[in-house]
């Protein structure tokens, strides 16, 4: 290797970018409310908490499949339509119940996950355009299964879901939170866990291993498919109606930020899953301050774009190293 790559001053840099991904988004975060705190000293108030727990938690879900999808060096774009079509579905069948119409959008989640990993793991396809083609395909879908207008939902169950709390913290923040902690469980203590790891570091490699490549791709699309679907309930749940033309929009961007600014690499074998958990709390909690001091969007957008272009540059140069 040349003299350059073990030099002093490419070692130390190459540390501080390690220091970066694996501590930068905490100690960011601790920066930013303590900056938050300073200009609002309502803002750590239980009232704008849960406000923030209400907006937070279904990202949250959404990130935590994506984290997966992307510890195998995969994409999933599909998840704001999925949000969509779950919110299309659950009006629909919320005349049985609110748990059998979770069922059946939490199954059609499992569905589009597993028609998105087949077309990756058995039909070779790109998982950013066989996640692409979902993501304009489902929403369609949802659309013309909603009709033109958003349809209010009434159902107390549902709206219990996503609009009550239990020790002063939303329901859906602690079914978030739940999601997160099992996926953390799975990620450290699982075979499961170390063959996606495995599989996102080196893929030819695990298949000649004799690990079973296909069956985890798509058991990660399968779980980004389901977190998706129970975050488009929930949306729901918490807006008492469904509008699938609006619901999900971004949420693929939103998600994809919180996985990288949490320390998750795009080139997989790595999966940061508290990482993760604090990168959408960091973005959420940018957007949050920034809206309350009255900054046009435009510059929140610009601010978030800074945010995941450094992030996104951490972690390519770590996966060069």
């Amino acid at each position: 290797m040349s003299s350059t790559t073990w030099s002093p001053t490419a070692v130390g840099r190459d540390r501080l970018l390690r220091r970066l991904q694996d501590y930068g988004v905490y100690g960011a975060l601790v920066v930013l409310l303590i900056v938050a705190v300073a200009l609002n000293s309502g803002f750590m108030s239980a009232s704008n908490w849960r406000v923030q727990l209400f907006q937070l938690s279904p990202t949250l879900l959404v990130a935590l499949g994506m984290a997966l999808v992307i510890g195998t060096e995969g994409i999933d774009l599909s998840v704001g339509a999925v949000i969509a079509l779950a919110a299309a579905v659950v009006p629909l069948y919320i005349g049985y119940g609110a748990w059998p119409a979770l069922g059946i959008a939490l199954l059609l989640g499992a569905a589009s996950g597993s028609l998105g990993g087949s077309m990756v793991a058995f039909a070779g396809v790109q998982p950013i355009v066989a996640t692409l083609a979902l993501m304009i395909g489902l929403r369609g879908l949802a659309e013309l299964m909603n009709g033109d207008a958003a349809k209010p939902v009434v159902d107390s169950t549902l709206l219990g879901l996503g609009e009550n709390s239990a020790l002063g913290v939303p329901v859906m923040a602690w079914i978030a939170l739940a999601a997160a902690v099992i996926t953390g469980l799975v990620m450290r203590l699982t075979t499961f866990g170390r063959q996606l790891v495995a599989i996102g570091d080196n893929r030819p490699a695990s298949r000649l291993a004799g690990l079973p490549v296909r069956r985890v791709l798509i058991t990660v699309y399968v779980i980004s498919g389901v977190l998706s679907a129970l975050a488009g309930a929930l949306i729901v749940g918490h807006g008492a109606e469904a509008d699938p033309a609006n619901q999900g929009l971004n949420m693929e961007l939103n998600a994809i930020t919180a996985v990288v600014v949490g320390g998750t690499p795009l080139t997989g074998g790595r999966v940061r899953v508290l990482g993760t958990v604090a990168g959408a709390l960091f973005m959420q909690l940018i957007t949050a301050v920034l809206t309350q001091h009255n900054v046009h969007t435009s510059y929140t957008q610009i601010v978030e774009a800074a945010i995941i272009c450094f992030a996104v540059y951490a972690s390519r140069e770590r996966g060069t190293r």
